[in-house]
């Protein structure tokens, strides 16, 4: 027999997503965990194309029967906004050196797709619609780099200031923290939050924020 692929579901009154809990980044959205389960299906192939080698060892579901639900988590205003706002009971896992290579790995390719697109996409007018409405490509990426400040924050360290990094330095600085708060070592320029988010939680939201907008950007282009 297959070997299921762990799933899990977090569900508000307006929104449900399914994550695949192994594989950060690939999270999509529905009305309802049904709806969110299958398009979470839908998307295995795009979400390996798109994170190419770092995804080589990713075994597609044949079909729909060969993901199981191991969480169904509550969500809150974030899920109904439309973003990953609960941190599963899989999150919590402990991550060793060979494990946080693999996160990292993963989030670097989540990152790279987005590069790509937006690349791709100078010069382009994207189209208008519900996928991004009418935010232009500058302010998609734009807002990717306030996201990414905001995650590192959510980590547990400081932002630097946007004036003096550039986009890579500030992607550098969130695998430091990753590394950090994975091993128990000191965070460079902490800040100061109370509870602040699990690596793995981390990287999932980090990853499934840059695929869904690089996704965004090639449908809209």
């Amino acid at each position: 027999m297959a070997r299921k692929l762990g799933v899990y579901v977090e569900v508000a009154p307006k929104r449900a997503f399914a994550c695949a809990v192994d594989w950060p980044g690939w999270c999509r959205a529905g009305r309802d965990p049904d709806g969110a389960i299958d398009a979470l299906f839908a998307y295995g192939s795009r979400y390996k194309n798109s994170l190419g080698p770092a995804a080589d060892d990713l075994t597609l579901p044949a079909d729909r029967s060969e993901l199981e639900v191991v969480h169904r988590l509550e969500g809150n205003a974030t899920t109904d906004f439309g973003a990953l706002g609960i941190t599963s009971p899989s999150d919590r896992r402990p991550i060793d050196g060979a494990e946080l290579k693999r996160l990292q790995r993963l989030l670097e390719a989540a990152w790279a797709a987005f590069d790509r697109a937006a690349e791709a996409a100078v010069g382009v007018e994207l189209s208008k619609g519900p996928r991004g409405g009418g935010r232009d490509l500058d302010k998609v990426v734009a807002h990717m780099r306030e996201a990414d400040e905001a995650y590192l924050h959510a980590l547990g360290a400081r932002p630097p200031k946007r004036s003096v990094v550039s986009m890579t330095d500030l992607r550098t600085r969130i695998l430091d923290t990753l590394e950090a708060r994975a091993l128990g070592l000191p965070i460079t320029d902490p800040a100061r939050i109370k509870s602040p988010w699990e690596p793995r939680f981390a990287v999932r939201r980090s990853a499934w924020h840059a695929l869904d907008h690089a996704w965004e950007i090639e449908d809209r282009s």
